[in-house]
């Protein structure tokens, strides 16, 4: 837990990489982007326990073949995972912001033999995927670290499918137990205001994981 406080109060200190600090709908403060510094929180091994993620991964319904994009994908702790589950034919597309990221990313599919993985450069307002190509783009506690939030879901809007699907995860702000930072959480409410006012159709929302919220959107209509 010690270690837990440790990276999260990193997060806060770190600067943001750009120079926009409030969501423009909600009025959210936006936090920090995560540096490189906190990557070996991201692999902790607590981290089964405290957040579950094989249960969010049996929520997201995966199937061999699936398109899926992993935006901030970070050193690949999801996208690792997706790529198992969706062979043979699936392909995880994982863009991040920092090249180190990256590059730690590509030396955890070497060391693992996972090679479904294609490791995409992104910026502030791109995502950095394929167009229209995508049954599934997911977030994993980044949504809220955007700094242009309604160019970055544009972007991801034009990489989906007509029925693909955003899933965003997130350290639920609802519950101050949760040992992470309020910059760094968000309740059900904020996520579905800001996502709407973008035109993603809300479909469902998981709260029963450990510390987060699990949010599934479809498309939006009109783009």
């Amino acid at each position: 837990m010690r270690l837990l406080w440790i990276f999260a109060a990193i997060f806060i200190l770190l600067p943001p990489l750009d120079a926009q600090q409030v969501h423009p709908v909600s009025g959210r403060r936006i936090a920090p982007v995560m540096g490189v510094g906190g990557a070996p929180w991201l692999v902790r091994p607590e981290r089964e326990a405290e957040e579950n993620p094989t249960r969010s991964l049996e929520l997201l319904n995966l199937e061999p073949g699936m398109m899926v994009g992993d935006v901030g994908a970070g050193v690949g702790y999801w996208s690792l995972r997706i790529a198992e589950r969706i062979q043979p034919g699936g392909k995880v597309f994982a863009s991040d912001l920092q090249p180190e990221m990256l590059r730690l990313l590509r030396e955890r599919m070497r060391k693992s033999g996972i090679a479904n993985i294609e490791p995409l450069p992104a910026t502030v307002t791109d995502a950095g995927l394929p167009a229209g190509r995508l049954d599934l783009v997911i977030l994993v506690d980044v949504y809220h670290e955007f700094s242009e939030p309604e160019k970055m879901l544009a972007s991801i809007a034009r990489s989906l499918k007509p029925d693909g699907r955003l899933v965003l995860l997130e350290y639920r702000k609802e519950d101050p137990d949760i040992p992470i930072r309020e910059e760094h959480k968000m309740s059900v409410a904020t996520v579905r205001q800001e996502l709407e006012a973008a035109g993603y159709r809300f479909a469902s929302v998981t709260s029963d994981l450990p510390w987060q919220h699990l949010f599934v959107f479809k498309k939006p209509l009109v783009q």
